[in-house]
């Protein structure tokens, strides 16, 4: 018998692709959807009508158990990816990050702490190590928040570590660099990139000297599916990510050849972090998750990155005018 599989955040980017895998293997997958007036289920829309009728979704809210408790209970693997994202916006409005991130996932953690749960994944992000003094960052790299949506997160790690020490609760961590791919939101960069340059040849943007490391969120979704599947592996964190990187300037220029477009980049010094936030370059070390998960991104294979680039394009192409309609959680 499948797995009966318990995930917030779901509607969002990341979320809704695994969501996706995970129906199509098989498993019971229950989605716990933010609730909003409109009923709307973000990017799970995309999803397959098969796959579709198959996910239970309910709506509610991390922050209170009493919407989703009783699902919760059925469940044998938690994945939490339930979180408020964006760091310019964290900028604005610190206290909802921590309010949301924090004391949100805590509670959701105090509900799992009596519950016959087997995993509990829990989502974290590279941005919590800030500018590294050394690359590659491994999981032993110094947590170095540079902006409140990393603090918020770093905090809860260490808030979900304690949760493994002191109750038991069988936590794992995924700590996942820049994922990128259809139904990601234009606070990220590529899709930003795309999404201009769909429509004009002189594009704005911020810094586009910062380094970054990208990983497809197909890549994502499969090292979930090694977290599910691995044993022994409880109170461990993972590292996901290629192990490459490129400046965001390089990024646009792979684009607009893919596009065939001439582009002329304009700086825009509204969208340029504070300074001392910025954080200047990730570079993934995934050896830890590829010894122990046998887990590895795709970009290693010939050709790949352009592939799923051209893939993502695709998609925006077909959904650019939904954007400011579409509801991304991650």
């Amino acid at each position: 018998m499948k797995k009966k599989i318990f995930i917030t955040g779901a509607e969002g980017f990341i979320g809704s692709h695994i969501t996706e895998k995970l129906l199509t293997l098989g498993y019971n997958v229950t989605a716990l959807v933010l609730y909003n007036f409109t009923g709307d289920i973000g990017n799970l829309k995309y999803i397959s009508k098969n796959n579709l009728k198959k996910l239970n979704i309910i709506f509610g809210d991390i922050s209170d158990p009493e919407t989703y408790f009783k699902n919760l209970k059925k469940t044998n693997i938690v994945i939490n990816l339930a979180s408020l994202i964006s760091i310019p916006y964290s900028y604005r409005a610190p206290i909802s990050y921590f309010n949301n991130n924090i004391i949100g996932t805590s509670n959701f953690l105090a509900a799992c702490k009596n519950l016959n749960i087997e995993k509990f994944i829990h989502f974290s992000t590279s941005e919590i190590y800030g500018t590294p003094k050394k690359i590659p960052i491994t999981e032993t790299t110094p947590l170095n928040p540079q902006s409140p949506y990393a603090a918020s997160k770093a905090a809860i790690d260490h808030v979900i570590k304690s949760y493994y020490y002191s109750f038991n609760i069988p936590v794992v961590i995924l700590r996942p660099f820049n994922n990128y791919g259809p139904r990601q939101s234009r606070r990220a960069v590529i899709p930003e990139i795309i999404c201009q340059i769909l429509k004009k040849n002189i594009i704005s943007l911020g810094d586009i000297n910062t380094k970054r490391d990208f990983l497809f969120v197909e890549d994502t979704a499969n090292a979930v599916l090694r977290v599910i599947k691995t044993n022994n592996i409880l109170g461990e964190e993972f590292n996901i990510g290629s192990n490459k990187f490129f400046k965001i300037k390089d990024i646009v220029n792979i684009l607009s050849k893919l596009i065939q477009k001439k582009i002329i980049i304009k700086i825009d010094k509204k969208k340029i972090r504070p300074f001392k936030s910025e954080v200047r370059h990730l570079l993934c070390d995934y050896s830890k998750a590829k010894k122990i998960l046998k887990w590895t991104p795709s970009i290693m294979k010939k050709n790949f990155f352009k592939n799923s680039l051209l893939e993502t394009i695709r998609f925006y192409e077909k959904n650019y005018e939904q954007l400011d309609k579409i509801y991304f959680n991650d």
